[in-house]
């Protein structure tokens, strides 16, 4: 008997089956539900991860053996990617291929995506050497480091790449390739080339020309990083580069002191960095939603909020963020991996603040209060 005749023929069979039939429905409507909220939820690009910082690094034969503790350590916990913001290695000594190959090694050992973005140690303080160029080096950098538009690492991110305005090569104008962008996870991200050396205004061989062109260009790349965080409805910015630029005059151990409110350099030296800092706070303030600014240079680490508006007021959503490095003993090498650490960041895009900072001691690089 077909079902349809079934049910027209048995009345008191039929209201049954058709309770059953709705039941089932019901049941089949509630599990789709249920898949469709899983499906949501599996989908949702928002979720809570975490990334690491570091750079400075290594500074000496002792720091270089304790690198492969601190990529143990970060390789051990479960990491988004990594950001290494410049400087490969101390300031006065050779550029060798050697010190590029070696970080190559690290990258490359790093289980999550690489980010790497190059330090005045690497290129811009290489002609404290006789025979090396500063330009020649970055190219060296460029090729190397940045040849794809893809991270370092075993599981490398796709980057945006820079390509206009050009940067200076040893040969002339050159597209700033290892300039990047990239938004992981409703976070917008950027690499500058921005170095310490007063920006390659200042030490042994200043480039004034080398200066101007990437200068500009590290100001459009950031306010094109603004612009896109806002189309992409981003909940946060982070940006990371090489040099500690000032803030402000409490700090003339560290960095560069300026007048907080012109931003104008107050201690003598050129001043490299007023024009991207009053662009940068214009775009801080405009967007209104947190703004992380990551760099190593002055060897501190640490986490506060030094930049002021025009009237002195402090910007409450932005945070800058230095990373551990450098600080060699020169009387005691054996202590040099007292530095070799990392600062894990913890990003919740569902949250206010969108950020939080935890200072990672890695175990097998105590020095001064062995490991429990």
């Amino acid at each position: 008997m077909k079902v349809k005749e079934y049910l027209l023929g048995q009345p008191e069979r039929r209201s049954q089956a058709l309770r059953t039939l709705f039941l089932l429905a019901m049941a089949a409507a509630i599990v789709a539900g249920t898949a469709a909220r899983v499906t949501v939820a599996a989908g949702d690009d928002r979720e809570p991860y975490a990334i690491g910082l570091w750079g400075d690094l290594p500074y000496s034969a002792v720091q270089a053996a304790g690198v492969p503790n601190l990529i143990a350590d970060m390789n051990s916990q479960r990491l988004a990617f990594t950001a290494h913001d410049g400087d490969l290695k101390a300031g006065s000594s050779e550029c060798t291929d050697a010190v590029y190959t070696q970080a190559l090694g690290y990258f490359s050992s790093l289980n999550s995506a690489a980010i790497f973005t190059p330090g005045d140690n690497d290129w811009t303080d290489c002609d404290r050497t006789a025979g090396y160029n500063s330009l020649a080096q970055l190219d060296k950098e460029r090729a190397l480091f940045f040849s794809t538009a893809r991270s370092l690492g075993k599981h490398p991110l796709h980057q945006e790449v820079q390509s206009s305005p050009l940067c200076l090569g040893i040969s002339g104008s050159v597209p700033c390739v290892e300039n990047r962008r990239w938004t992981y996870h409703g976070v917008t991200y950027a690499t500058l080339n921005i170095q310490g050396s007063c920006n390659n205004l200042c030490d042994t061989a200043p480039d004034a020309n080398e200066y101007a062109a990437r200068n500009q260009a590290d100001i459009v790349w950031m306010q094109d990083t603004f612009a896109e965080a806002i189309a992409h409805h981003s909940a946060a910015v982070m940006l990371i580069s090489q040099a500690d630029p000032g803030f402000d005059a409490t700090d003339a151990t560290r960095g560069p002191v300026r007048d907080p409110q012109t931003l104008a350099e107050t201690d003598g030296l050129p001043d490299g960095f007023q024009a991207f800092l009053l662009a940068l706070r214009d775009q801080v303030i405009a967007f209104k939603k947190p703004v992380a600014f990551v760099h190593g240079d002055s060897h501190y680490p640490r986490v506060d909020k030094p930049f002021l508006d025009a009237q002195g007021r402090r910007l409450e959503n932005f945070t800058r963020v230095e990373t551990f490095g450098d600080n060699a003993f020169k009387n005691n090498p054996e202590w040099d991996n007292n530095n070799v650490h990392w600062v894990k960041v913890l990003v919740d895009p569902r949250s206010r603040e969108v950020f939080s900072y935890q200072s990672q001691i890695v175990p097998a690089n105590r020095v001064a209060v062995p490991a429990p």
